[in-house]
């Protein structure tokens, strides 16, 4: 084509295309000067914020409030479940979000406490006063964790440990996703902050003339707009911003795509850094016009592309670390190759999420339990030898068969579940070696900051699917922990 017959290049909207995907600083800069938006005040896409929340029930005690801290550390969309607003704001700060709801009160459990839950972390427990009469055994062994008289009226060992619990399980299972899928991106209900992650990324960036756009509608998202192959172009694009954090899809094998196109070849990339014009993983897809289908894309069938072109010695797709997506319709496949279902014009695809989806199942519910619950009236058991707790389960009105009962009620379930059974609950720095074993045999101690590590390292281990254990602290410390291999020894529950 001569120059004469070229057509003519949008100088305005590269620009704009930069500015938009923050390419360039300066540019940012200018525009945000122009705009009156200081540049500390833009929102970042947060990928831990587009994969449900958190549900925390007992976020103000101990160990909850700990829980919490290491979800937000790891960018986890984290919302506490309490009664007190103004204690739990006290202790947990202004950043977090609170719902008022009680476990042992069914009817609270509702949808806008429960609403686009990801999973369920409960360590509640019961709080009372102490009263005259306490043995020296009780007091150095609870050292403040008081027992009988109830803070409020109802908090008995079978109304929270084990019918609370079940409450809470019931209402979940009513709001949990489906469970060895992970929603990214629900284009039927588009948020504020979904509008303004994806933007038009076309062949406007290298001299082309083709154009499109992204335009969410009350039900999808529409990828749609025209494709030229002028000036040498042929292909036209939506991609994210970058996340920050990026999004964790490790333990799962691959993303699901909800579509209706026209009939052509599209192309999906994973982007696992953030350089603009970095390695991009992709999978060609083919549609059917007017026609909803859904495109399963794993991981291990991505390949890895720079500029159109393989990366023959480039990694596996890290998924542990997604910073962007990227859907287009391009003239060209790989290394040269034609699209063989590209037509240059108008096009059109409809898209209603995109999910991960895993061929194993991660948990869903953590449920921090006590070691110790099956031993009350087990035979062979000496009551004299085993923690107060054990020895003491009647006179603290029956604590730990409620709880085994509640642990009953989450096995009884469908949901994916972690039982933790953590040994003596200590105030003592965390890092310790951890010591996991099945059977309710274990006895010793652990800390409350290793045990909200362990609640928040469960939920990327699906070796932690519906598996119990207890867990005692080991006497050296631990620099790292492989939470893999730790996990990999637990056999599931019968």
């Amino acid at each position: 084509m001569t120059d004469k017959n070229r057509s003519q290049w949008d100088l305005g909207r590269f620009i704009e295309t930069l500015s938009y995907f923050e390419v360039i600083p300066f540019l940012n800069w200018i525009q945000q000067l122009i705009q009156g938006r200081p540049q500390d005040t833009q929102d970042r896409p947060d990928g831990g914020k587009n994969v449900g929340v958190i549900l925390v029930a007992g976020a103000t005690g101990g160990l909850g409030k700990r829980v919490v801290r290491r979800l937000l550390e790891c960018r986890y969309q984290v919302r506490c479940l309490v009664r007190d607003i103004d204690k739990a704001r006290s202790l947990l700060g202004n950043d977090v979000d609170l719902v008022i709801a009680d476990i042992t009160k069914p009817e609270t459990l509702n949808a806008l406490v429960m609403a686009n839950i990801q999973a369920v972390v409960c360590c509640t427990a019961v709080r009372v006063q102490p009263v005259e009469g306490d043995t020296a055994d009780r007091a150095k062994y609870y050292q403040g964790v008081k027992f009988y008289q109830p803070e409020i009226v109802g908090d008995t060992p079978e109304n929270v440990e084990y019918q609370g619990v079940k409450n809470l399980v019931e209402a979940s299972a009513k709001y949990l996703p489906q469970a060895n899928k992970k929603i990214i991106f629900d284009f039927t209900n588009p948020s504020a902050e979904l509008k303004n992650i994806w933007g038009a990324l076309d062949d406007v960036v290298m001299g082309g003339v083709s154009s499109s756009n992204i335009q969410l509608t009350t039900n999808t998202a529409v990828f749609a707009g025209n494709v030229s192959t002028a000036n040498s172009g042929g292909f036209a694009s939506i991609r994210t911003k970058n996340f920050d954090p990026p999004f964790k899809l490790s333990g799962y094998t691959g993303v699901e795509l909800r579509v209706k196109g026209d009939g052509q070849r599209y192309k999906i990339f994973l982007r696992p850094d953030a350089t603009w014009d970095g390695l991009g993983y992709s999978y060609s897809f083919d549609t059917v016009a007017n026609t909803w289908i859904d495109v399963r894309i794993p991981f291990a069938n991505l390949v890895p592309v720079f500029r159109a072109k393989t990366v023959k010695d480039a990694p596996p797709l890290n998924a542990s670390r997604i910073s962007s997506f990227q859907l287009m319709l391009s003239k060209f496949e790989y290394d040269g190759a034609l699209n063989p279902k590209f037509t240059p014009g108008a096009f059109s695809l409809e898209i209603e999420s995109i999910k991960a989806y895993g061929e194993q199942t991660l948990p869903q519910f953590i449920l921090v339990s006590s070691a110790g619950v099956t031993r009350p009236g087990r035979p062979g058991i000496n009551l004299e030898e085993e923690p107060p707790a054990v020895k003491l389960n009647e006179q603290l009105g029956g604590i730990l068969t409620w709880k085994l009962k509640g642990e009953d009620s989450l096995r009884a379930s469908s949901i994916p579940y972690t039982i933790i059974r953590p040994c003596a609950l200590t105030e003592e720095a965390g890092g310790k070696e951890l010591i996991l074993e099945q059977g309710d045999n274990i006895k010793g101690k652990i800390s409350r900051e290793d045990v909200a590590e362990i609640c928040v390292q469960a939920l990327e281990q699906s070796k932690a699917h519906n598996v119990t254990f207890e867990v005692k602290a080991g006497e050296n410390r631990a620099d790292s922990i492989n939470w893999e291999k730790l996990f990999s020894d637990l056999q599931p529950d019968k």
